[in-house]
């Protein structure tokens, strides 16, 4: 067991700490009836069918309907509140995971882990609030229960009683032998479970290209593999709870064998009446069910805490370390410099970046070129610090990055790259996304029209207010593009990003979508990526990189007068074209 996860789990339940006491006391209430119904057998045997008490005739029936009256009133009212606990722990728990989600560093989400990301939010965190009040609830109840059912038992026959007592230790030791089972077959169905989010996430997404490739088969194998194993572990964990429950009773079987032994003694002794004998075999066959389920509640405890090992692991996760202090304001001086900086990704067998040192001025268009690898998109990650550097040091207007807070950075800076990102919603929440979403409709028409996307959203029935459907799916790619260029144009940043924002796009997308970027880059310093090295020809500077360092630098002409790196990419794009 693990006391940091039980204190941050029950820290979380114990915020609704009065609404959980009024429920424990209708648990209390409803647990209640079930001696007091083991209690009556006792009278109603020894008083009641010799005539002794004639009122009993309606007293009991009276008795009995009132007690399983209050324990259906007692059940309705604990289960709603003990609901209304789970599901506020829940809204809370789910807050503050996507709030981590938002927070982890850039390097986490390269990982690739979406599938389990994504299980910890649909699956996991409902598992730690279901099983957490369940717990809670069978803990506190069954064992008042258990005690209050013990305490008649003793009171009726201590020598019966001790019998009892005596079996409950090996059932203990039992319940903790297949508690470590469960708590490893949990944790893989959960591992498990994060896998086959991932198939079926990457099967819907990527139907098209199984179907036009083949990759039913390939496809179907992978489900059939993580389907088997999960189907291999719940047989694993059913054997382990249908082998608990057996060997408890078992053990009880022996008690109750003994009992009834001693019984018939202390009967024949005369002892022991009939009534007293009655109640306590009523009472002792009531308190198997919440042994049984004291017993039981060490595997929803298990998933609980395996559960909630995932789920902490996203709240208690790295977060972007955001130090800086300084207030970027960006005036008519943009100076960014790179200072000597490198760069290896974990795991790597060489820098990814290398010695890297050039300076950019307000209104310059730097691009980088070079070959698949060498190190232009992690180059440009680093300006809005996505990346941190290894060694060395960027500045902005002579200010290190790392002094500049993440939020103030970032204001200053737009982004356009090649796998555009949509929300599901209108094209104006897109256009004006976040920060913005106060802007005016004019504001966002006058983007549109910049982006040259205007004529073509005023043609559509709902205009400004159409839905593009999941990540823009009813647009073109073109369209997808530019809509992310009015985005950018509006939040009118001075420092541009852009990351292979043609090189999808056929010949007369790319020229709608260059002519939105010529717009979109007039008085902004702006830096580009690209693997068509016609996009580039206007840069001011290009900067070609060769396995992570600097090997050339110039515009256009100077690069192919050079004949080196650049000139001969730039002979091979021009051959195959």
């Amino acid at each position: 067991m693990n006391p940091e996860l039980w204190k941050k789990i029950y820290g979380r339940v114990g915020q609704y700490w009065k609404g959980l006491l009024v429920a424990m006391v209708f648990v209390a209430a409803g647990a209640a009836t079930q001696p007091a119904l083991a209690y009556i057998m006792k009278p109603l045997l020894d008083d009641g069918f010799n005539g002794a008490k004639t009122y009993y005739i309606w007293l009991m029936p009276v008795a009995v309907i009132g007690l399983f009256l209050l324990r259906g009133v007692c059940n309705f009212l604990s289960g709603y509140l003990l609901a209304w606990v789970a599901n506020n722990v829940l809204l809370g728990m789910r807050a503050d995971m996507y709030n981590s989600l938002l927070s982890l560093p850039d390097s986490e989400f390269q990982k690739g882990d979406s599938g389990r990301l994504m299980n910890r939010f649909t699956i996991d965190a409902g598992d730690v609030t279901d099983y957490a009040t369940e717990v809670f609830t069978i803990i506190v109840r069954e064992t008042f229960v258990v005690l209050a059912l013990l305490g008649m038992l003793l009171y009726l026959s201590w020598q019966l009683s001790l019998i009892i007592l005596l079996v409950f230790p090996l059932t203990i030791l039992i319940a903790q032998y297949f508690t470590k089972r469960l708590r490893r077959i949990n944790r893989q169905t959960i591992n498990m479970n994060a896998e086959l989010t991932q198939v079926v996430k990457e099967g819907i997404e990527g139907q098209r290209v199984i179907k036009l490739f083949g990759g039913y088969q390939y496809e179907q194998s992978r489900f059939s593999v993580v389907n088997a194993a999960l189907r291999k572990f719940a047989m694993r964990k059913a054997s382990a709870d249908a082998a608990l429950t057996p060997l408890t009773q078992l053990c009880i079987s022996f008690a109750v064998a003994a009992v009834i032994a001693t019984a018939l003694y202390q009967g024949n002794a005369g002892t022991l009446t009939v009534g007293a004998f009655v109640a306590f075999v009523t009472a002792l066959a009531q308190i198997f069910d919440p042994v049984k389920r004291l017993t039981n509640v060490a595997s929803k405890a298990q998933k609980m805490l395996v559960a909630a090992e995932s789920v902490f692991t996203l709240i208690d996760g790295p977060k972007e370390i955001d130090q800086g202090k300084q207030q970027l304001v960006l005036g008519n001086k943009v100076d960014i410099r790179f200072d000597n900086v490198s760069f290896r990704y974990p795991e790597a067998g060489h820098d990814t970046l290398s010695g890297i040192s050039f300076e950019v001025g307000l209104g310059e268009t730097i691009a980088f070129v070079g070959r698949s690898g060498s190190g232009k998109t992690t180059l440009a990650n680093m300006i809005p610090r996505f990346i941190k550097p290894d060694s060395g040091h960027i500045y902005i207007n002579e200010h290190d990055l790392a002094d500049i807070s993440l939020k103030s950075l970032r204001e200053n800076m737009a982004l356009v790259s090649q796998g555009v990102v949509l929300f599901e919603g209108t094209i104006a929440q897109n256009v004006a996304y976040g920060s913005y979403r106060d802007a005016s409709e004019a504001q966002i028409k006058e983007a549109l029209k910049s982006a040259n996307l205007l004529d073509f959203v005023e043609t559509l029935p709902d205009g400004l207010q159409t839905h593009i459907g999941e990540n823009g799916a009813w647009l073109s790619g073109g369209q997808r593009q530019r809509l992310a260029i009015a985005r950018a144009l509006i939040k009118n940043a001075r420092i541009l990003i852009l990351d292979e924002a043609t090189s999808a796009l056929d010949n007369e997308s790319e020229r709608q979508v260059q002519a939105s970027l010529d717009v979109l880059m007039q008085g902004r310093t702006t830096f580009v990526i690209a693997h068509r090295l016609s996009t580039v020809q206007n840069a001011d500077r290009i900067i070609v990189l060769d396995r992570g360092r600097i090997v050339e630098t110039g515009n256009h002409n100077e690069l192919l007068k050079n004949n080196g790196l650049y000139a001969s990419l730039y002979k091979i794009q021009f051959r195959d074209e």
